[in-house]
């Protein structure tokens, strides 16, 4: 009879089980810390974490109804729809970007899905842009054809950025507009595309541990992994249906991503939104179990982030070091 795997090896899988990866969230915190480090340690430059700077180049108006978001147009929020942004407008928010340090320039527009024409060729021109000046480049444009992710790749597109959000069984009660087939169907056109895999999730949506992980085994299964799993915690806007949710409990985030590190050993895991609400001591230890990517800039799309004086503080503090930017 063969030996049953370790639910705590680093090796490459894509057949975990939910006892398996609870088994490995709910490990006492320090034996998974110390475990998802040595994964960490193992795959990664140990002390480098990337910084990326993230831009709403289309701001407000979406058909979706993500119960989270701020720029859906179902919720009376704040944000209003905005024109797009134009192309030297980009560029030149990614050569300040690269210029404090961000080696990856995401750019989100609030779409369920392009539509060809004018305003998608002008993202395929922002791709270009943002390459010429050296910087890996990142958009998130909701659903995708084949042929826009083909075009996306030939302008230079190094990553495609779409969420699971959470779990199979807890999507429809946050997100009624599209499915969670949809979202794997675009993952596959990224993948097939030669696109890298950005996809992750987030926590505080009143979802449960097995959520979480069954969201992470959705990952997982992905062959390869993502090349970056995003990990968020909700930040509450005042007008979304989850506005009045609890605050996320630090120390679930941490054991989070130290799961992701675990189950997924090279995948760069990104700290991501909600970081203004974890306190210095909790990204400390976010940073120590193996994310080793963190956005940089005071604001996420619409949403606050701390700022860049405050995160070289805590890269300072932590005793890492920004990865280097391209010549």
């Amino acid at each position: 009879m063969a030996d049953t795997p370790d639910p705590m090896s680093p090796a490459l899988r894509h057949d975990f089980t939910l006892p398996e990866v609870r088994a490995i969230y709910d490990a006492p915190l320090f034996e998974l810390l110390d475990r998802a480090r040595a994964v960490h340690r193992q795959f990664h430059v140990e002390n480098e974490v990337q910084l990326c700077t993230l831009l709403s180049v289309k701001t407000g108006g979406c058909p979706e109804d993500c119960s989270y978001c701020s720029q859906s147009s179902h919720h009376e929020t704040s944000v209003k729809g905005e024109a797009m942004l134009s192309v030297t407008e980009v560029v030149e928010r990614a050569r300040a970007a690269k210029a404090r340090g961000a080696t990856r320039f995401c750019m989100g527009a609030a779409w369920r899905e392009p539509k060809e024409g004018p305003n998608f060729e002008r993202v395929l021109e922002m791709v270009r842009g943002v390459k010429d000046v050296g910087l890996e480049a990142c958009v998130t444009l909701g659903m995708l054809t084949d042929s826009q992710a083909e075009r996306l790749k030939a302008a230079g597109l190094d990553a495609y950025n779409h969420n699971l959000d959470t779990s199979r069984s807890h999507y429809r009660s946050i997100i009624t507009t599209r499915t969670f087939d949809d979202r794997l169907a675009t993952l596959r056109r990224v993948r097939n595309a030669g696109i890298t895999v950005c996809s992750g999730g987030i926590i505080g949506l009143g979802e449960s541990v097995d959520d979480r992980c069954s969201m992470l085994i959705e990952l997982a299964t992905l062959e390869p992994h993502p090349e970056s799993v995003p990990i968020n915690a909700l930040v509450r806007i005042e007008g979304t249906p989850l506005a009045a949710m609890p605050p996320v409990d630090p120390l679930e985030l941490v054991r989070l991503i130290a799961t992701a590190r675990i189950m997924m050993p090279k995948s760069r895991v990104r700290l991501s939104a909600g970081r203004t609400e974890l306190g210095r001591e909790a990204q400390l230890l976010a940073l120590y179990a193996g994310a080793n990517s963190i956005f940089y800039g005071e604001q996420l799309l619409t949403t606050p982030n701390p700022g860049e004086n405050a995160d070289t503080e805590l890269i300072r503090a932590a005793g890492l070091r920004a990865q280097a930017p391209s010549p």
